[in-house]
């Protein structure tokens, strides 16, 4: 259901805050946070006058937005990405204003992506190990990269650099230990920061601060509330070489000004000039479009009849657990929800708001944020997986302001 501007939904609300949709429909705060009684407004909706009490939803509401986004760079600031994917952390950070002198990725599929959209970029595709970065010794500004993390634990252990040795975290490492980077923007899934109750995460900062870093921000970061039109959560991890400490500041960048939903994706919108263009994409088996089909806007298996939820979930349907991803519609009027590598997997479905398909591979590039000429290369399977993984161009371009913010201000010597 579409709600006026100054309202906003139980879900969308859950979200911000991190609780249930339960929770929300059933809080109160200092007796205000209640649903609004508006008898034209249904499914318990809340007022942007209720929600101010909240941080998250006062910083959107006093919005600098526009004002980031006519930061310019006062000089060049050079950028080198790692595990650099189909570009969506390098394409934000170059409207921010970084200009990248090398991007390295070992998938051919997503290098020809990269090339093929910004053939000037230094595109180095091969395995980050076999890459030298010496020769960019003190040449670089801004070192980022989303490093896939392989399950690992150092539990209860002191771990070094060394330690690392053979996990994609220590090839960033070394990396940044060959460039010396001024700053480095790692980032990565959420649930970095909670494995082994947040030892692990910690092992890898110790890691970063012994070699000379010192970390300005380690934060989750809610795509919702950076003009993307999903809920996409990432940790972001900021960190300035030890001897420019004190003389860099990072400023969270500011959110916008609302939460944007499917419609705003694959619409006109304040996003996209037009409607999304036509794709190819997935196609759901005839039994499963049918199956699809009773499943409502925004609702999953459990709204289907429950002969159609024996036959669709089998066993599962026996096992406990909400598996609130099995048999999802998505919603036109909600944020999408975090897409995967596949849109048609059983467990995280990802179907069409008003069809009974899955999204086509435009339609998860404007989730994500890519503008309309950003050209996929490799079968629809590879470009899902190419846009399932990449960061949010939106994202990408507010923590690029925020930094370009941060190097505008440093003094003169600081790039001497």
């Amino acid at each position: 259901m579409k709600f006026p501007d100054n309202y906003f939904s139980a879900a969308i609300v859950a979200d911000a805050l991190s609780v249930s949709k339960r929770n929300v429909e059933t809080w109160t705060k200092n007796g205000k946070l209640v649903p609004a009684l508006d008898p034209n407004i249904h499914e318990k909706p809340y007022t942007r006058e209720q929600l101010t009490a909240f941080e998250q939803f006062s910083a959107m509401f006093n919005s600098t937005w526009d004002e980031e986004m006519a930061v310019k760079p006062v000089r060049d600031y050079s950028l080198v990405e790692l595990f650099a994917g189909a570009g969506g952390l390098a394409l934000g950070l170059e409207q921010a204003g970084f200009k990248s002198v090398l991007l390295n990725e070992k998938d051919k599929y997503a290098c020809d992506t990269l090339r093929t959209n910004r053939p000037d970029w230094n595109v180095v595709q091969d395995d980050i190990a076999n890459v030298d970065f010496t020769h960019l010794k003190g040449k670089v500004d801004l070192l980022t990269g989303g490093f896939p993390c392989q399950p690992f634990s150092y539990a209860g252990k002191q771990l070094g650099f060394e330690d690392l040795r053979g996990t994609l975290v220590f090839e960033m490492a070394r990396a940044i230990k060959e460039i010396q980077p001024k700053v480095f923007l790692a980032e990565n899934v959420k649930g970095l920061a909670e494995n082994d109750g947040g030892r692990t995460l910690g092992t890898i900062i110790k890691v970063l601060e012994d070699l000379g870093y010192k970390i300005l921000e380690k934060d989750i970061y809610k795509a919702i509330f950076y003009k993307v039109p999903q809920k996409r959560e990432r940790l972001m991890i900021v960190g300035v070489r030890a001897d420019l400490y004190d003389k860099l500041t990072f400023k969270k960048p500011s959110p916008y000004h609302k939460v944007l939903t499917v419609r705003d994706a694959l619409k006109a919108s304040e996003l996209y000039e037009k409607d999304v263009p036509e794709s190819t994409g997935q196609k759901y088996p005839k039994r499963k479009a049918e199956i699809m089909s009773f499943v409502p806007e925004g609702g999953y298996w459990r709204d289907l009849p429950i002969e159609l939820q024996k036959e669709y979930m089998m066993k599962s349907f026996y096992l406990g657990g909400g598996k609130t991803g099995m048999a999802r519609r998505l919603a036109w009027d909600e944020p999408s929800l975090t897409l995967v590598c596949t849109p048609a997997q059983k467990q995280t479905e990802r179907c069409h708001p008003g069809e009974s398909r899955p999204l086509t591979t435009r339609e998860y590039a404007r989730i994500q944020t890519f503008p309309d000429d950003w050209e996929f290369k490799g079968s629809d399977g590879q470009i899902y997986k190419q846009i399932g993984n990449a960061v949010p161009v939106n994202l990408a371009l507010a923590m690029g302001k925020a930094l370009v913010r941060m190097l505008n201000a440093a003094p003169k010597d600081v790039f001497e």
